[in-house]
């Protein structure tokens, strides 16, 4: 039953109108048409004193307050189904709209919270990654300017450390970029029938130098493989191989292996990058697709990169309905590996 002003102003003017008839019957001298307009007398008034104080005092003043929760509510319960109340008290429904909307408000904050943390942490990361580069130019062009430019092996040296900081600099900021670009949707993935085998090759062979000054054996297993199609932006797959063979490469001591493999499905085929490097301690495991973060900051730094290698591997594939999956043991090594859509080979 819903209550309003008028139908408790009714109910308490009957009853207020019962008891006043029964009291005056007790009387012996009062006439019976006495009675009825004492008992017309006393519902009028009680009715319209009720009726006003409950309307206009609390049921109007209620209603806006309902009204206006319930705007802020629609957008913030989009897809919640909402509770019905059974209790026979009005306000029933106002509290508890008034509650979760605090809850929501709540985690909202809380959500806030996080974002003001992450962003905090982004540009103490962002300012050391680009101090690192500018600080050694810097040190580098000042050193030559002093005097040492008179030097001619001390200038070519200098102005390559100079060069190479530049170089890294210069990755930082496009990778910067590279990632702001595909999480405000800037770069549209263009889904083409791919061929991820001969995709894997030609990365392979960007990498085949760097294995072998380290003395790595860089693989394709099987190494006669057949062609195998995929629904997929070429450039940015060929973009996630780059990045997951580069890391391998660097993890991997002297005289291990790479290799990347296949396991094709009906419906998909997952990639796998698979090295016998340094591995990843299990705590660090879940934050590894983090911008800049590096299981070991001096190591890493001193191996090179710029620390958000992984996290455009992460914006990449989830453009792609995909995720990616590490599988890593210290000391013995890791895979890392992600799926994608199989497409149907050419028919000619």
């Amino acid at each position: 039953m819903v209550y309003s002003a008028r139908s408790i102003a009714l109910l308490l003017a009957v009853s207020i109108a019962g008891v006043t008839a029964l009291f005056l019957s007790l009387i012996n001298s009062v006439a019976p048409s006495a009675l009825l307009v004492a008992s017309l007398v006393s519902f009028s008034v009680s009715y319209l004193l009720t009726y006003v104080v409950l309307e206009f005092l609390i049921f109007r003043g209620i209603n806006k307050i309902d009204k206006m929760m319930g705007k802020l509510m629609k957008k913030e319960l989009k897809g919640i189904a909402k509770e019905k109340t059974t209790s026979l008290n009005p306000f029933e429904k106002l509290n508890q709209e008034i509650a979760t909307f605090a809850l929501l408000q709540q985690k909202e904050i809380d959500e806030l919270k996080k974002l003001e943390a992450f962003r905090k942490e982004f540009i103490a990361d962002v300012s050391h990654e680009l101090k690192t580069p500018i600080f050694a130019a810097q040190g580098f062009v000042h050193t030559l300017i002093d005097g040492a430019v008179n030097d001619k092996n001390v200038r070519t040296k200098f102005l390559k450390k100079a060069a190479k900081s530049l170089d890294g600099l210069d990755s930082l900021v496009q990778d910067l970029l590279t990632l702001s670009q595909i999480e405000t949707g800037d770069i549209k993935m263009k889904f083409v029938q791919t061929d991820l085998v001969k995709l894997c090759e030609e990365v392979i062979d960007q990498f085949e130098e760097k294995a072998e000054q380290k003395k790595i054996a860089l693989s394709l297993k099987p190494a006669r493989q057949s062609k195998v199609y995929v629904l997929a932006d070429e450039l940015r797959i060929s973009q996630v191989m780059t990045n997951l063979i580069s890391n391998a490469i660097k993890y991997t001591p002297e005289g291990g292996s790479v290799s990347v493999s296949f396991d094709v499905g009906k419906k998909n085929v997952t990639t796998f990058v698979t090295d016998t490097g340094e591995g990843i301690p299990s705590q660090h495991l879940h934050r590894i697709f983090e911008r800049f973060y590096r299981v070991d900051k001096s190591r890493s730094r001193e191996k090179g990169g710029t620390g958000l290698g992984l996290a455009i591997v992460k914006h990449i594939l989830e453009g792609h309905n995909s995720k990616a999956e590490v599988h890593s043991e210290e000391g013995k090594g890791s895979e890392f590996s992600f799926k994608l859509s199989r497409a149907k080979e050419d028919e000619d």
